[in-house]
C-alpha cells in the first residue's frame, strides 16, 4: 500500500475520476435542449431571488416574523425598551414597563422557561434583603420576574438583575403564566 501511495498512483487516479466527472457533466449539458436549459436556468434564478427576498425580509423583520409564528404563551423582555410583553398564539396579551438590572448587575439575556413560582419570596443578595417579594417567577437560577413594592422607577434599569414589574402587573402575569412558559430576554 505504501508503494502505491508513494508512486503517486492514488493521486493520479483521483485526477482521473475528477476528469471523467467533468467530461460526463459536459456531455449531459450538451444533450439538454437549449430551451429546457434556459428554462431551468430561469427557474433556478427565480428560486434564488425568492430565497434572497425571504432572507432579507426575515432579517429586516426578524422579530416580527418570529412573533407571528410563535404558538402558545411566552414572555418577551426587551431590555433596550425596558418593556415586558406577554404573547399568546402570536398576539399581544398585554405589555408593561419594567426595571431590569443595572449596569453593574445586568439582567441575563437568552431564552429560558419559568422554573418555579412563589406567591411571595424573600430575596437576598450582596447588600440587600427584600422580604415578601410578590409574584416571583424564577426563570434562570436566581433571576426572576417579580413585583417590586420598594420603587416606582419602572422604565429605568435599577434592579440587581431581576425583571421588576409594578405589583399589579406582576400579579396579572403570575396568574397568566405557568411553570414552563418560555421567557425570551433580549
Amino acid at each position: 500500500m505504501e508503494t502505491i501511495i508513494r508512486s503517486g498512483w492514488l493521486r493520479r487516479s483521483g485526477s482521473f475520476w475528477a476528469g471523467m466527472a467533468l467530461i460526463l457533466v459536459t456531455l449531459f449539458s450538451w444533450s439538454m435542449p437549449s430551451e429546457a436549459a434556459s428554462r431551468s436556468s430561469r427557474q433556478a434564478q427565480l428560486q434564488q431571488n425568492k430565497i434572497t427576498k425571504t432572507v432579507a425580509k426575515s432579517r429586516s423583520k426578524s422579530n416580527k416574523v418570529v412573533r407571528a409564528r410563535a404558538k402558545g404563551r411566552w414572555i418577551e423582555v426587551n431590555l433596550a425598551k425596558q418593556r415586558l410583553v406577554a404573547w399568546e398564539n402570536g398576539k399581544v396579551v398585554y405589555s408593561t414597563r419594567i426595571s431590569s438590572g443595572k449596569r453593574a448587575t445586568p439582567t441575563r439575556r437568552g431564552i429560558f422557561t419559568i422554573k418555579s413560582k412563589y406567591r411571595a419570596k424573600t430575596m437576598r443578595g450582596p447588600g440587600y434583603v427584600a422580604p415578601n417579594v410578590p409574584y416571583t417567577m424564577f426563570y434562570s437560577g436566581g433571576y426572576a420576574i417579580h413585583g417590586a413594592y420598594w420603587h416606582n422607577r419602572f422604565g429605568t434599569p435599577v434592579s440587581h438583575g431581576c425583571v421588576n414589574l409594578p405589583v399589579g402587573q406582576a400579579r396579572r402575569l403570575y396568574s397568566w403564566a405557568s411553570t414552563g412558559t418560555k421567557v425570551v430576554v433580549r
